[in-house]
């Protein structure tokens, strides 16, 4: 579901950066509206259940739990641009397409840790959807992290995460939406990495400090946000995208490479710097969180919305 954008990455890398379907800076109105194909769109009361296949230390497992708790506004995070603003542009998609079910709302659910590499440390697409079924079936969206010494199939080469959907064990018919995405700091953090890596392709500009001081662990903040982006407004393939439906671009991947502005090809835009450890970052998150997040499209405009 995700080749498409990775290989527009290829294309475009001749003159650019990529970064796992980001890395073309667009002005507004460039892009022709995402179509809406009529599918379900995730919502009501959805858990984000993270399921962590190898090793991974407690800080790094913190990373990604702020961010997911981060989506959902919160009394304690009073600093602006932040993660759930952010999340609130795909309640545009909602709007337009006339949804009468309950708004999305995203929540941390269950954490499950496999850190006894029990299907071993190269892992096709069919593992990462049993892996994904370990976690609820029902009203969730399972996410499947892989740590740095795991190889998947394309995982670099082609893409440097997925999201889809499979069959649930339950009721006839039911079916359930799941995310991959992998650690790319040893194995390919110049396709999946950047702007926190040298990007492989483009113009080689220094890269940026991590937020978080885990080049692996904040790119896949940004790699999770967008196919968490895309599953929000295109679950089950059927929803907002644009393309062939089994290689689409979607909510965040239709702006790929943008962070903030004035972004180009190789340039992640203008961003928010700390003080203090030199990390960029474009949007504040719980517990003292500072993220990187890709812009998303935004349909009533019909160009990239950036936080900063």
């Amino acid at each position: 579901m995700y080749s498409l954008a990775f290989k527009l990455f290829l294309f475009l890398s001749l003159f650019q950066i990529f970064v796992s379907a980001r890395t073309l800076t667009q002005e507004p109105n460039q892009f022709q509206l995402l179509k809406y194909h009529k599918g379900a769109l995730l919502s009501g009361k959805i858990s984000v259940n993270l399921i962590w296949y190898g090793e991974f230390k407690p800080s790094q497992r913190a990373i990604i739990s702020d961010f997911i708790t981060s989506l959902t506004p919160s009394s304690k995070t009073l600093n602006q641009p932040s993660v759930a603003t952010w999340w609130k542009t795909t309640e545009k998609y909602y709007k337009l397409a006339a949804s009468d079910k309950n708004p999305l709302s995203l929540t941390l659910g269950k954490q499950i840790i496999d850190d006894t590499y029990t299907l071993g440390k190269s892992l096709t697409d069919q593992h990462i959807r049993k892996l994904a079924s370990k976690g609820d079936q029902h009203d969730a969206v399972n996410v499947v992290l892989t740590s740095a010494d795991v190889a998947v199939t394309g995982f670099g080469m082609s893409r440097c995460g997925t999201h889809g959907h499979a069959r649930g064990f339950g009721k006839r018919g039911t079916k359930f939406a799941y995310i991959w995405v992998g650690n790319s700091e040893t194995q390919c953090p110049g396709q999946c990495a950047w702007p926190f890596h040298a990007p492989v392709y483009g113009p080689q500009s220094p890269p940026l400090v991590a937020p978080n001081n885990d080049v692996g662990l904040d790119g896949m903040v940004i790699n999770l946000a967008s196919l968490l982006a895309g599953t929000a407004t295109n679950p089950f393939g059927n929803g907002y995208y644009q393309g062939p439906q089994n290689a689409p671009l979607e909510a965040a991947s239709a702006c790929p490479g943008v962070y903030g502005k004035g972004a180009y090809p190789g340039y992640a835009g203008d961003l928010l710097v700390d003080t203090t450890t030199g990390g960029s970052f474009n949007a504040y998150g719980e517990n003292g969180r500072k993220f990187l997040l890709p812009a998303l499209y935004d349909p009533t405009t019909s160009g990239c919305s950036t936080m900063v």
